[in-house]
């Protein structure tokens, strides 16, 4: 029963961990959704100083043009999270369906150890019921 009570705090665990990783990563995602829309608000704000809107433009602003790369990269790394959260949430899935499978199992056996013992009772309370038929019929 030791093995089996450590491989549920075991799976247990590995949930805990699957989970924090979930979280971590939509914490990112948001963070960098946060940091894209004040990118754009910058950029767009750096145009209405400039008054010119055209990234193409030979006097477009250079802090513009980096804040938009800037944006651009922080719009690849959320798509490559959102890879990483899909990842993660199926095995946290995986790790959630191994850890009801463990408890289902220790379950079932404490409930077939309940069952052993109740019949064990039930028999021991069946010879004492017994024998004292058979001592009421002596006297």
């Amino acid at each position: 029963m030791k093995s089996r009570e450590t491989l549920i705090r075991l799976r247990k665990f590995q949930v805990d961990e699957k989970r924090r990783r979930t979280v971590q990563i939509e914490t990112m995602i948001a963070e960098f959704e946060r940091m894209t829309a004040e990118l754009d608000r910058e950029v767009k704000a750096e145009q209405d100083r400039a008054g010119i809107q055209d990234p193409s433009h030979f006097a477009y602003p250079t802090y513009a043009k980096a804040a938009n790369q800037r944006r651009e990269n922080l719009v690849r790394s959320i798509e490559d999270l959102r890879v990483q959260l899909d990842d993660a949430k199926a095995a946290l899935g995986e790790a959630f369906e191994e850890l009801k499978k463990v408890e289902l199992l220790d379950e079932r056996d404490q409930a077939r150890e309940r069952a052993d013992a109740n019949a064990r009772e039930q028999m021991e309370l069946d010879s004492i019921g017994i024998m004292r038929i058979r001592n009421a019929a002596r006297a």
